[in-house]
């Protein structure tokens, strides 16, 4: 068969539907989303709450929130820029600091809702699985999903690690472990201690070491803000532990401080005048050049 031209004629176009604005875009997976915002009919008006992980080049977002009509409304939110404030002052992107930062989330949540002495979550980190069970008598357990929206799903993804700190922190997100750190595809054996590792930072450690012993100079330069806070390979694990205690103590945001006003910018040119001053400023000019004229003439007089 030979090769035919598709002619786009008039009636191609008459019905031709251009597709969501986020979609055009590229931010929106619809049909996941789809599935993770639309709630059944018996249950009513009741939201469907989705754990909302984000990464940026230097933040990681979490967030829970839920669909509606005018648009989703966030109910609670922490960022990874908050965990300086527990201690954790370098690598705010890396596996164990998306763990903190859900864990952060989760405790936020459960205070909010007066939760937290209920749903305490794992307090003992050791990188296995862990579900948490609604208990009788007690509100049940909070409930989310997962929205990675986006981002690739491989094994050992960071995104894991910020719901595996959301789990640990009390909420009921339902998970396997086939993509946490670990985890072994070919002999289906998952390895929690591994996991552990991640989530204290340890296989941050230990290339720091590695590079250390081949490299001074790039090890110097890449782990430099390491080296300036004066943390080693050594504290590393010590520095996250810290961290998941000072965010159970006490999890609730810092009020934003009020915006200084930035200095007036020098200008090199007259401002803008309002008609009002500019025709104020034109009878100023008319006054002076004629009581300037009445002088001169008096002058001439004498």
């Amino acid at each position: 068969m030979g090769f035919v031209k598709v002619v786009k004629n008039v009636p191609y176009f008459k019905r031709y539907q251009v597709k969501f604005r986020r979609r055009r875009e590229g931010k929106t997976d619809y049909y996941a989303r789809k599935r993770l915002v639309v709630q059944d009919r018996n249950k009513y008006n009741t939201p469907k709450y989705r754990l909302i992980v984000r990464f940026t080049n230097k933040d990681i977002i979490c967030q829970i929130a839920y669909a509606r009509i005018d648009g989703d409304v966030i109910v609670c939110a922490a960022y990874a820029h908050e965990l300086p404030r527990y201690g954790v002052k370098v690598g705010l992107t890396n596996y164990a600091a998306a763990y903190c930062t859900g864990l952060l989330l989760a405790r936020r949540l459960l205070k909010k809702f007066n939760m937290d002495g209920i749903y305490g979550g794992c307090e003992e980190v050791t990188g296995d699985q862990y579900q948490v069970e609604s208990i009788d008598g007690q509100p049940g357990a909070f409930r989310c999903y997962l929205d990675v929206g986006l981002a690739r799903t491989t094994t050992g993804a960071r995104v894991f690690g910020a719901m595996k700190g959301a789990v640990d922190g009390g909420l009921d997100i339902p998970h396997g472990v086939k993509r946490f750190p670990g985890y072994d595809s070919e002999s289906k054996e998952f390895h929690a201690d591994v996991h552990r590792k991640h989530i204290f930072g340890q296989h941050v450690a230990d290339y720091m070491k590695l590079l250390q012993q081949d490299d001074d100079d790039a090890f110097k330069r890449q782990f430099a803000q390491y080296i300036k806070n004066g943390i080693t390979a050594d504290t590393v694990e010590a520095m996250y532990k810290k961290a998941h205690a000072a965010i159970r103590e006490n999890p609730e945001a810092v009020e934003k401080k009020e915006k200084v006003e930035p200095a007036k910018k020098k200008r090199w040119n007259r401002a803008k005048m309002s008609l009002k001053q500019h025709r104020d400023r034109v009878r100023q000019k008319k006054e002076a050049y004629l009581k300037k004229q009445a002088e001169g003439a008096g002058g001439d007089d004498e």
